[in-house]
């Protein structure tokens, strides 16, 4: 009998020790794949967006064609919440419970993740690379340790534009159309701090919920108000409007557009709906390389997305959004790599803080990806860059703003 129970045991040992070699014992983990997913809004007001899922997505595809990470394909499997936090909610549910994910990666919007990241972190999935520089992804890692963000935050893009306008347009007159939510706010947090002792340049504030239809009243106000100096923290759809409504009354303000509307298809959307000169001047942050930009034309970063683009049907190879796409993929790639040969969940959000990627070719040279156990901001670097004859020309130095 004692010698049964051997047998059993050491059979029950065999099979455990098979399983961890094989990933067997972390959900979304085999032998040959590593399932992930996301939420993007492939429908609904920000559908603009959805090419960040789709270059991420053609990324993956790339890396399996060179083999995957440590003989694993990546699945990469992602789903439309219409940018719908309710929506948002029921699709990573999903994704858990029934497609068994090891982790949520690249999922997109401010308050979509938030939806979730109570959920994720009660249950340890982890929430990597959001897609929102929502400050709060970097800042409540105690309390949310299981999530962290990618892009630079929205609070640091809101300072570097606040500290601009100060050095530069001191006696501007200063309006703000804003999302009402934390993206929005976080972008205004850091405008005033930004501006400092002159914040009361800022003279008329106004804001719009995503399922508003349009802010042609809102840019009505910002015009009465004299306003010369306009910060648009707002989504494409938005951004674009504010654009065509500023034409028809009249009123052509300096504009800083926040980062996530100023992708060259987008203001050439804004251009073709206006004119030049409408939204010749503006102004925004970046910090990934323009596939549109005549500059990088040669540059093997932008040379390989063109062929990832090409070969895996990543969509328009002139959006950056899915440049985006395919530095958090490219991040995501590379702390897979970090988590070992037999990743779990604990492994690889262990990875995720300490990172040190100095090679990401589709960011801007010097720009690296960088964390630690007190750094939860994986980006922290920008340029300023000016809209110019239909293209944006990057100036100056970099900036980081903690």
């Amino acid at each position: 009998m004692k010698s049964r129970v051997h047998v059993i045991l050491g059979s029950l040992v065999a099979l455990a020790i098979a399983a961890a070699a094989s990933g067997a014992s972390t959900p979304g983990v085999t032998s040959t794949e590593v399932v992930i997913g996301g939420t993007t809004p492939l429908t609904g007001s920000a559908s603009a967006y959805q090419s960040v899922a789709r270059g991420a997505s053609a990324y993956f595809k790339y890396v399996n064609s060179k083999g995957g990470v440590n003989k694993r394909k990546i699945k990469y499997i992602y789903k439309d919440d219409g940018y719908d936090p309710a929506r948002t909610s029921e699709q990573t549910r999903e994704l858990v419970q029934q497609d068994k994910v090891f982790a949520i990666f690249n999922s997109l919007g401010t308050e979509q993740n938030q939806a979730t990241r109570p959920y994720l972190n009660a249950i340890k999935v982890p929430q990597l690379f959001v897609a929102s520089g929502a400050t709060t992804w970097g800042t409540d890692y105690k309390q949310f340790p299981w999530t962290i963000g990618y892009q630079p935050n929205y609070r640091a893009e809101g300072t570097i534009y606040g500290r601009y306008v100060a050095k530069t347009s001191p006696k501007a007159r200063i309006g703000v159309l804003y999302q009402n939510d934390d993206y929005g706010k976080d972008l205004m947090k850091g405008l005033t701090n930004g501006l400092g002792s002159k914040a009361k340049l800022i003279v008329s504030k106004q804001n719009y919920d995503v399922t508003d239809p349009d802010v042609q009243s809102q840019v009505a106000r910002l015009k009465a108000a004299r306003v010369s100096t306009l910060m648009l923290f707002a989504t494409p759809k938005f951004a674009i409007q504010t654009y065509v409504y500023a034409r028809r009354l009249g009123w052509r303000p300096k504009v800083y557009v926040n980062a996530v509307s100023s992708a060259a298809n987008i203001m050439g959307l804004a251009t073709n709906g206006t004119n030049k000169k409408q939204t010749e001047g503006s102004l925004s942050i970046v910090f990934l390389k323009d596939p549109t930009d005549a500059h990088w034309a040669k540059d093997p970063g932008i040379r390989l997305y063109r062929s990832i683009m090409k070969r895996y049907k990543g969509g328009n190879p002139n959006d950056v959004y899915a440049v985006y796409g395919m530095s958090a993929a490219h991040t995501f790639v590379a702390t897979l790599k970090q988590a070992g040969k037999n990743p779990t969940r604990d492994s690889i959000m262990k990875a995720a803080l300490r990172l040190n990627i100095k090679n990401d070719p589709f960011l801007l040279p010097g720009v690296t990806v960088k964390t630690s156990a007190t750094d939860h901001f994986p980006l922290d670097q920008a340029k300023l860059e000016r809209y110019h004859n239909g293209h944006w020309v990057v100036f100056g130095g970099l900036f980081r703003v903690r």
